[in-house]
């Protein structure tokens, strides 16, 4: 007798048990695809598991392992924790294979065992990547599989500490009846490395596909299963990469690492704000304001570019690269409203100088001084740091760790910042040395200061 089939959405994973043209959950046109359901067998019921009263369980921590990279450990929550599921997805080429590929020699290095699973590749052409990166060790195994069983049967015949499964998308379970890539499969093999994970106390990595909306590949279940989710981002055209953690069951989320991608593979940034800002030759430009933004922990210079020129269309264009598109709006309705600047006949286009990507509110003020100094023409002082949070009646709200923010500006040359004068108690002026810091309460009171530094 034939399995039953059904229609499983590639990017939610919502299933019907006929074909739809558009997916009644997400809303996604032609992505219904037939998957035939596995048989249920019957099988004896397995003994109930006797509770625990929570008072019984040990509070023993389990011993952290270091990848060998810091910018990865910092994102990690202090290094990888055995048992772990860890997906870390990106866009194809962006450096996901050679950070894992570094990674495993590093751990390697340090006396363990790690086994990299390659789908995707053979052996060699693992091995050359290996050999172009200069990392090799003997406690790293390749393997070149893409059955999901048959890798089980590997790891635990290895016993390894770390596992690499590179990538989740090639994966598939015999007995399934799906193609590989698929919703049905990649959450099939996810659950069984799940499992696997838990049962042996290794830690496995595994790589995701993005699609071109920038999401992970398959189901969005497959982000609720993994103990750890990490992004790696960046720009083709630029050399440096950024991994950002997004769920992390054993740590922050809101750290980032920053990595430099050369010839033999990806490096550390020591100081990320020196990429992050630019330094103008010709002195200072109308337009650009430097931000002290707050990545978790880490404190970062961003420069901010805003260009405002007359729009030659009815309808003025606004455009932005690293900033949030319906925040930089409202910061232009707030600058119209309770400032006075006409910026209806305008194009206006925004900028986050490098690619990184700022979601923070703290950075709203230096967007709307970048704005006025660009529409008047008049540059601001290239050693004055710009923080604050804009409310829609004009005044500036205050913005957390601005001890940390205005630190990083002064250790880096800046003499004057700019925040809410609700957080001007808060900094300890014996540490920013002959730093200038001024306090503002509303944007009008702001833009005057900066634009006349």
């Amino acid at each position: 007798m034939a399995g039953k089939t059904r229609f499983c959405c590639q990017e939610c994973g919502h299933c019907t048990p006929r074909w739809l043209g558009r997916c009644p959950e997400c809303g996604a046109w032609n992505t219904l695809v037939e998957e035939t359901v596995a048989g249920t067998k019957q099988r004896a019921r397995a003994a109930a598991p006797a509770p625990l009263p929570i008072t019984q369980i040990s509070l023993d921590k389990e011993e952290r392992f270091s990848t060998g990279i810091g910018e990865l450990d910092r994102v990690l929550g202090g290094g990888v924790v055995p048992a772990s599921l860890i997906l870390l997805g990106g866009d194809p080429g962006i450096g996901k294979s050679t950070l894992l590929l570094q990674v495993a020699t590093s751990v390697a290095g340090a006396g363990r065992v790690v086994l990299y699973v390659t789908g995707e590749e053979s052996v060699q052409q693992v091995r050359l990547r290996a050999f172009r990166l200069g990392v090799e060790s003997s406690r790293l195994y390749l393997l070149a599989e893409t059955d999901i069983d048959a890798i089980e049967n590997s790891i635990r015949s290895l016993n390894p500490a770390l596992v690499i499964v590179d990538s989740i998308q090639t994966m598939h379970k015999v007995d399934f009846g799906s193609a590989p890539g698929s919703v049905g499969q990649v959450r099939e093999c996810a659950t069984q490395l799940m499992r696997l994970a838990k049962e042996t106390g290794v830690a496995i990595f595994l790589v995701g596909h993005v699609t071109k909306e920038g999401l992970l590949a398959g189901p969005r279940v497959l982000e609720h299963m993994v103990d750890a989710v990490l992004y790696f981002e960046g720009e083709r055209h630029q050399s440096f990469r950024i991994l950002r953690g997004v769920k992390n069951r054993f740590g922050s989320t809101n750290e980032i690492g920053v990595f430099e991608m050369k010839d033999d593979g990806l490096v550390e940034v020591a100081n990320p704000s020196s990429l992050f800002m630019i330094q103008h030759p010709a002195g200072p430009v109308a337009g650009a304001v430097v931000v002290p933004t707050l990545e978790g922990t880490r404190p970062l210079l961003v420069e901010i570019q805003a260009l405002v020129s007359p729009t030659g269309f009815g309808n003025p264009r606004r455009m932005t690269a690293g900033v949030d598109y319906n925040r930089v709006i409202l910061i232009m309705a707030v600058l119209e409203k309770r400032v006075g600047l006409h910026l209806g006949s305008y194009d206006a286009y925004v900028n986050a100088v490098g690619g990184v990507r700022l979601v923070e509110p703290a950075v709203d003020l230096g967007i709307a001084v970048a704005l006025a100094s660009s529409l008047r023409d008049f540059p601001v002082n290239c050693r004055l740091a710009v923080v604050g949070e804009i409310g829609l009646t004009g005044e500036l709200r205050p913005v957390i760790g601005i001890e940390k923010r205005v630190q990083e500006a002064a250790q880096l040359g800046f003499t004057h910042c700019l925040l809410p004068r609700a957080n001007l108690g808060q900094v300890d002026l014996s540490r920013v040395g002959s730093m200038t810091v001024w306090g503002a309460q509303t944007l009008s009171e702001a833009l005057e200061i900066a634009l006349e530094q």
